[in-house]
């Protein structure tokens, strides 16, 4: 790991959204992408972040954020639910590369959320496997719709929080690396349109919160 590469929550945290800052003003530094990096990174991997990320093809993560290679540990998946194998992806990132920061990332007009509250509201079910991925949003739906939520991306964000918090409930690993402050878990909800990311939940030591886009609610 290279001494310039975050080595906390927070740093990670600055790290991660000083980038996306860098995405929406247009003012990227593509770091870490050149061929003399990609050879150093044959050895080993350092991430400093692992990104669980819903897998809209709108939401690369090396580009959004401005990293590069060996940055940032993705795992993806339609409507960033989380069953086994998603987690014990992400606890791999932060029990044996020992990342200190988990971001979740949702976005607005996200279609997994779109169609569990289509299905909350009228019955009506994709079929195949992608009703599996509906019936796993379909709590966080719910849970919105009972505090009074009914805009899909006031939902998106509910999803976000209640992924934050499931990671926390699921994962001893990462429970204990959060209660411990060597690890943190910041949801995010992406605008497509702006390409901003704004913290909306978190678990753990993130400091300096006020400083990035958005803030949490």
């Amino acid at each position: 790991m290279s001494s310039s590469s975050p080595t906390s929550p927070a740093q990670a945290f600055d790290a991660l959204m000083g980038g996306n800052r860098r995405f929406v003003d247009g003012d990227r530094l593509h770091p870490n992408q050149d061929a003399d990096h990609r050879s150093a990174l044959a050895s080993g991997q350092h991430p400093f972040a692992v990104l669980f990320g819903c897998s809209d093809s709108r939401l690369a993560a090396e580009i959004i954020f401005d990293r590069g290679l060996g940055d940032l540990f993705v795992v993806r998946t339609a409507g960033h639910v989380a069953g086994p194998e998603v987690l014990g992806s992400i606890e791999y990132g932060v029990g044996v590369l020992g990342t200190p920061l988990v971001a979740v990332l949702g976005h607005d007009s996200c279609g997994a959320v779109t169609a569990a509250r289509d299905a909350c509201t009228g019955g009506s079910t994709p079929p195949g496997y992608v009703r599996d991925v509906v019936e796993r949003v379909t709590p966080s739906v719910l849970a919105g719709q009972a505090a009074g939520l009914t805009e899909v991306d006031q939902l998106v964000d509910e999803h976000v929080r209640r992924t934050v918090d499931l990671l926390m409930e699921r994962s001893t690993v990462l429970a204990t690396e959060v209660s411990e402050g060597r690890c943190a878990i910041a949801g995010l909800s992406y605008r497509l349109s702006e390409g901003a990311a704004r913290l909306v939940a978190s678990h753990g030591p993130l400091v300096g919160e006020s400083a990035v886009t958005g803030s949490a609610e």
